[in-house]
């Protein structure tokens, strides 16, 4: 008596399509905290609101993260205005994320 596995070999690619998007799912989750954060310490704090404003939304199933402000002044703060000079807090730790994000992809699809 025995068995055979018809289509083990889709069987594996799944699980190990599976295992990949699992940590890819990981790398949006931990890249999106670490841009929340960053935005939150680099957001010029007079009374803490737009620090506070800052939040973290993971979306398509986990493939997305959302990071962003949530009140009227933001963008006036991030790039400025002709009266007002520009307090970058969310475009550096953008910049600093995405170059690891892209690494640790790159190493995942490896």
């Amino acid at each position: 008596m025995g068995f055979k596995f018809v289509g083990a070999d889709k069987l594996e690619k799944a699980l190990r399509d599976k295992a990949k998007l699992a940590a890819a799912k990981q790398i949006v989750r931990s890249c999106g905290t670490k841009l929340q954060r960053g935005a939150e310490n680099n957001a010029p704090v007079d009374t803490g609101t737009l620090k506070r404003s800052i939040t973290l939304e993971i979306e398509d199933d986990g493939l997305t993260a959302v990071v962003a402000p949530h009140t009227e002044y933001a963008a006036y703060v991030e790039y400025g205005t002709r009266y007002m000079t520009a307090q970058p807090y969310m475009r550096p730790t953008y910049e600093e994320v995405k170059a690891e994000f892209k690494s640790k992809m790159e190493e995942l699809v490896r």
